[in-house]
C-alpha cells in the first residue's frame, strides 16, 4: 500500500460551514427524487393514452406486455436529458472556474440555476395531466438545463473551501444533508400516491395530487439555496483558510504532486480514467434501478406506488449511516477498499434482488398485490453500500487536481456519471422490450455492479494521505465561520 510522502499536519474540518454547503445538496436531491421517482411513470402513461388510447392501467389490465413496449420511448427521454447533462455540466463547471465576482466563483450559477428550475418545475405535473406531451417535455429540458447550471458549481463549492484530506469526512456531511432533501420529497409521496392518481380512471385524476410535490419542492429548493447565499460567503472563507488549502495541496492522496503548469502525470491520468471508468460501470446500474423501479413495482410487483417510497426511505437511512462511517471508515483501509466494498455490498443486494416475484397476495380495493418484503432488505443493503462508493469516488476524483480546476474536474466526474445516465436508461429499455421480462433489471444491475467492482479494484491505487489532527465536538462547530 502506498502512502504519500508528506509530513503530518494539522487541519480542521468545519462541521457547521459544511452542513450549510449541504443546503445546496438538500435542494439537488429533492428536485432529482421528485423527478426520478414521477417523470418516468407520467412518461408511460401519456405514451399509453396517445399510442393505444388508454391510460396506463388500462393497458396494464388489457395486455400488459404493451406497457414494456414503450419503456423504451420512456428510456430515450429520460436518456435526453442525461444526454443534455452530459454536455453541459462540464461546460458550466469550467465556467464557473473562471468566473470571478462579489459573491463567488459558484454562487451567481447556484442562485440562477435554482431560481429558473424552481419555475419551471409544476409545469412538468401540469402539462402531464392535460395529456400536452410536448409541453411536458420542454418543460422537463427548461429544469435539467437549469438545473446543470446549478449543480456542477453547487458540487464544487465543497472542495473549493474543505482541504483535501478532510473532503471524505465533509462529502458524507453534505450528502446527508442532501438525502434529508431526498426524504423529504419521499415522504410526499407517502402522502400523495402515484399509484392512486394512475390506477384511476382519467376523468377521476386530481391535478393536485401530482402537482404539491413539485410544487413543495420548488419552495425548498429556493428556500435552501437563499440559506447557502445567506450563510457562505465563498470569497471571504477562502481567503481565511487560504492557508489550510495550501496545507491540503501537500497532504494529497496523489502519486505525483500536482503543478498548473505543467500537464498531468501519466500515473496521475491512469489513476483519473480508472476512477471515471468504473463510476460509468456503478452509474449504469444504479441509474437503472433508479429509473425504472417506480414502473418496476406498479407494472411487474403490481403494488402501491407507496412502496416505492418506503424503499426510498430505508434505502435512503441505510445511505445516511453509510456517509456518516465512510470518512472514518476511509482513514483506517484507503478510499479504494471502501469504495470496494461498497459495490460488494450493493452485488450482493443486487442478486437477492434477481429472486424477487409478485407476491400475489391482493389488498386494497384496486386488487394491487402485498409488497415482497425481500425488496426492503435489497434497498438498506444497495443504499448503505453506494453511500461508502459516493462519499470517496468525488473525493478521490477532486484530489488529482488544485483549485484552479475544482470545476473542471468536477465537470469530469459528472461527465462519467451522466454518460451512463445518457445510455443506461435506452439501452435496458431495449433489453426490458426485447425480454418483456421485468426480472431483467436485477440481473443487468447486478452484472454492471460486478464489472465496476473488477475494474475499480483491478486498476486504481490505494494511496493515502498523510494522518491530519482534527478538531472535534464543540471547537468544530464554533471555528472559522
Amino acid at each position: 500500500m502506498k502512502k504519500a510522502n508528506t509530513a503530518p499536519g494539522a487541519l480542521r474540518l468545519n462541521y457547521k460551514r459544511t452542513a450549510l454547503i449541504g443546503f445546496a445538496f438538500f435542494g439537488i436531491l429533492l428536485l432529482w427524487q421528485v423527478y426520478d421517482s414521477w417523470c418516468p411513470t407520467f412518461l408511460t402513461d401519456i405514451f399509453a393514452r396517445n399510442i393505444y388510447e388508454m391510460s396506463s392501467a388500462e393497458l396494464k389490465a388489457s395486455d400488459p406486455e404493451k406497457i414494456l413496449n414503450v419503456q423504451w420511448i420512456v428510456g430515450i427521454i429520460m436518456a435526453c436529458d442525461n444526454l443534455a447533462a452530459l454536455i453541459l455540466l462540464p461546460i458550466f463547471g469550467n465556467l464557473s472556474d473562471r468566473t470571478e465576482t462579489p459573491i463567488g466563483k459558484r454562487m451567481p450559477f447556484i442562485l440562477t440555476g435554482t431560481f429558473v428550475s424552481a419555475v419551471a418545475f409544476p409545469f412538468i405535473p401540469l402539462f402531464f395531466h392535460y395529456n400536452n406531451i410536448v409541453g411536458m417535455v420542454i418543460a422537463m429540458a427548461i429544469v435539467l438545463l437549469f438545473m446543470m447550471m446549478y449543480r456542477s458549481p453547487a458540487v464544487s463549492l465543497m472542495p473549493d473551501i474543505t482541504p483535501k484530506p478532510l473532503r471524505a469526512k465533509a462529502n458524507g456531511i453534505i450528502n446527508i444533508m442532501g438525502y434529508f432533501g431526498g426524504a423529504f420529497a419521499t415522504v410526499l409521496g407517502l402522502f400523495l400516491v402515484l399509484s392512486n392518481y394512475i390506477n384511476a380512471p382519467v376523468a377521476e385524476r386530481n391535478l393536485w395530487t401530482i402537482e404539491l410535490p413539485f410544487i413543495i419542492a420548488s419552495v425548498l429548493m429556493v428556500l435552501s439555496a437563499l440559506v447557502l447565499f445567506a450563510t457562505i460567503k465563498e470569497n471571504k472563507v477562502k481567503e481565511e483558510i487560504k492557508d489550510e488549502l495550501a496545507l491540503g495541496e501537500r497532504l494529497a492522496a496523489v502519486e505525483t504532486p500536482i503543478d498548473d503548469d505543467a500537464p498531468m502525470s501519466k500515473a496521475n491520468r491512469r489513476m483519473l480514467l480508472a476512477i471515471l471508468g468504473a463510476e460509468f460501470l456503478w452509474f449504469m446500474s444504479d441509474n437503472a434501478l433508479g429509473t425504472y423501479i417506480g414502473n418496476y413495482v406498479i407494472y411487474h410487483l403490481q403494488s402501491a406506488s407507496s412502496a416505492t417510497m418506503v424503499l426510498t426511505i430505508l434505502g435512503g437511512l441505510a445511505s445516511v449511516i453509510g456517509f456518516a462511517i465512510a470518512g472514518g471508515i476511509a482513514e483506517k483501509i484507503g478510499r479504494k477498499w471502501t469504495i470496494s466494498m461498497g459495490l460488494a455490498i450493493t452485488f450482493a443486494g443486487l442478486v437477492i434482488m434477481c429472486f424477487v416475484t409478485p407476491t400475489g397476495r391482493a389488498v386494497g380495493a384496486r386488487g394491487e398485490f402485498a409488497f415482497p418484503s425481500l425488496l426492503y432488505a435489497v434497498w438498506v443493503l444497495k443504499g448503505f453500500g453506494m453511500a461508502l462508493v459516493h462519499n470517496c469516488s468525488f473525493p478521490m476524483v477532486v484530489e488529482l487536481c488544485s483549485a484552479k480546476k475544482i470545476g473542471r474536474f468536477t465537470g469530469y466526474y459528472y461527465a462519467a456519471s451522466m454518460s451512463a445516465q445518457t445510455i443506461t436508461p435506452v439501452l435496458l429499455g431495449l433489453v426490458l422490450n426485447a425480454s418483456l421480462a421485468w426480472r431483467t433489471l436485477p440481473v443487468y444491475a447486478a452484472i454492471l455492479t460486478a464489472l465496476s467492482f473488477c475494474v475499480f479494484t483491478g486498476l486504481v491505487k490505494n494511496i493515502r494521505a498523510a494522518k491530519v489532527a482534527n478538531v472535534t465536538g464543540l471547537e468544530a462547530l464554533d471555528s472559522g465561520d
